[in-house]
């Protein structure tokens, strides 16, 4: 039997939603090709997109860093690699479960612990060199295994972690060790570093990050080298192509088939580093490019993470240091989670391998203050409207409800070529507001380059908020203080509204909002 094409087409209807037939200029033809290729009217996606690794890391948001090791004991941030193994001895036995219970009072939804620092000794008992843990005289030291300890705490606490072992090896006689032509050996890759590596992924095929810092030695004193080139060596040892010294490549390749869903940070070109240890990044910040704005432009998938100390001292714990105010750490993450970044704040444990008790009762004063001024979700008792939502597939719709539903996997969205639009909220009662939050459903790329945000008190009348903000991108999150302040986003009583406008002045295609919500 032969279909004719009025048939053929008839059937496609048949499937398609009306309103595809009713709102398009397509021709018969365009029209059957593109309900058969794309029945859920699936948004094209705005290259680059994101690998499934880099959205799983990009919901994690805010995590702890936990500097402890050798460094912890001397005093010093970069240790040389010549100290005592012994000098290592914890009072007890640290306690990595400790410090992740004091993350998630935080709000934190993991964390990644300090495994191996510059210095070269290792906090697990390793096959790859006597700088560790099982060569102390200390037998709380020969007891310690951060990494095994950390990811049992962690899957016990439903939280996410990683860990951190440096490249940079100055207790190791193969670290930039040259042959007699004056070439760069593989000795480390291959003995050292690669196998550490190994160990660590061993622990737990669930890793959500390992930390490479990118040094490469230096010849400047307390910096990246300082005056003394390691043990066993003499002057100063540095390389110069990180990527080949370490075959990165392999490496990234290798690591990946032992952990799916592991972002290698600093050598694996997968997240990049904001640009600051200060805890912001940019207005702008596009998932592209490089340091604190990105790239517009670029052409791989390359998010920001933000990395910061809750303390006054170093990296490593030290005496007399203190800890940042919460108002001060909530300012961070308005500026680096509220920023399209992720934000790692580092909370460095004592000589007791205990995260001391100050930092312990100011990460719960922040987790409280979290919850109280971003808790409670107003945008999901407003009624909102769109001045478009885009025609609705078979299965799939993208009304301006899905934005309050909690779903990543749902979004609203214009139709093809509207790259303006605005959405609409209003309450039945004049309700307080102090931020909004804005997500784009980032799986199909970053897309908004502009937008404004609106208030009204009777619902007429509409005033402009934030006026000095960039608001600029939007891309995994965004989180708008109305009255244009980080530093002072909560003093006053908020303002007022019966109605909030958000519009969209210009994106790179159709814009898909994930989440809308008002605080």
């Amino acid at each position: 039997m032969k279909f004719s094409r009025a048939i053929l087409f008839g059937m496609c209807l048949a499937v398609a939603p009306v309103a595809v037939v009713a709102q398009t200029n397509k021709s018969e033809f365009e029209l059957m090709q593109s309900i058969v290729a794309n029945p859920d009217n699936t948004p094209r996606p705005v290259f680059p997109v994101p690998s499934r690794r880099q959205l799983l890391w990009n919901e994690t948001e805010f995590y702890a860093f936990f500097h402890y090791g050798m460094d912890t004991y001397t005093g010093k941030e970069w240790g040389d690699g010549t100290e005592d193994e012994s000098t290592f001895a914890p009072t007890r036995v640290p306690d990595p479960a400790q410090w992740l219970r004091v993350a998630k009072q935080a709000g934190m939804k993991g964390g990644i612990a300090v495994v191996k620092h510059h210095d070269g000794f290792c906090l697990w008992p390793t096959a790859t060199t006597t700088h560790s843990i099982l060569s102390s005289s200390s037998e709380n030291a020969r007891k310690t295994n951060i990494p095994r300890d950390f990811a049992r705490a962690a899957r016990k606490l439903n939280m996410k972690y990683g860990f951190y072992v440096s490249p940079w090896d100055l207790s190791s006689k193969y670290w930039g060790e040259k042959d007699a032509d004056g070439n760069y050996t593989d000795n480390y890759a291959k003995k050292v570093f690669f196998p550490q590596c190994v160990e660590l992924a061993k622990y737990g095929a669930d890793q959500f990050e390992m930390w490479f810092d990118g040094a490469t030695g230096g010849d400047h004193a307390g910096y990246y080298g300082g005056e003394y080139g390691g043990k066993g060596t003499t002057g100063y040892r540095k390389i110069d192509n990180a990527q080949t010294f370490y075959d990165m490549p392999n490496l990234r390749d290798s690591i990946h088939a032992l952990l799916p869903n592991v972002i290698m940070w600093g050598l694996g070109g997968e997240v990049r580093w904001i640009g600051n240890e200060a805890g912001y990044s940019g207005e702008t910040c596009w998932s592209m490019g490089n340091a604190e704005n990105g790239d517009e432009n670029g052409w791989l998938w390359h998010p920001g993470e933000s990395d910061a100390k809750a303390t006054t001292g170093g990296w490593f714990w030290k005496k007399n240091e203190k800890v940042l105010s919460a108002e001060r750490l909530f300012q961070m993450y308005l500026e680096t989670v509220g920023r399209n970044a992720t934000l790692i704040l580092n909370l460095p444990p004592d000589v007791n391998g205990l995260v001391p008790e100050a930092t312990a009762k100011r990460m719960a004063e922040l987790g409280n203050m979290l919850r109280t001024r971003l808790g409670v979700d107003l945008a999901r008792k407003a009624v909102i409207t769109a001045s478009e939502e885009r025609v609705a597939g078979q299965h799939r719709n993208y009304s301006v409800r899905n934005m309050t539903d909690g779903k990543r996997d749902t979004y609203w969205a214009t139709n093809d070529g509207t790259t303006k639009a605005s959405i609409t909220l209003t309450w039945a009662k004049p309700t307080i507001v102090r931020y909004v939050q804005l997500m784009e459903h980032i799986k199909l790329g970053q897309r908004v380059r502009s937008f404004t945000v609106e208030t009204s008190e009777d619902g007429v009348n509409f005033t402009q908020r934030a006026t000095n903000i960039a608001t600029t991108t939007i891309g995994y999150k965004r989180i708008i203080p109305l009255n244009g302040s980080t530093q002072k986003s909560y003093d006053g009583e908020g303002y007022k509204v019966r109605a909030m406008r958000i519009t969209i002045n210009d994106s790179k295609a159709c814009p898909l909002i994930e989440n809308l919500s008002v605080y």
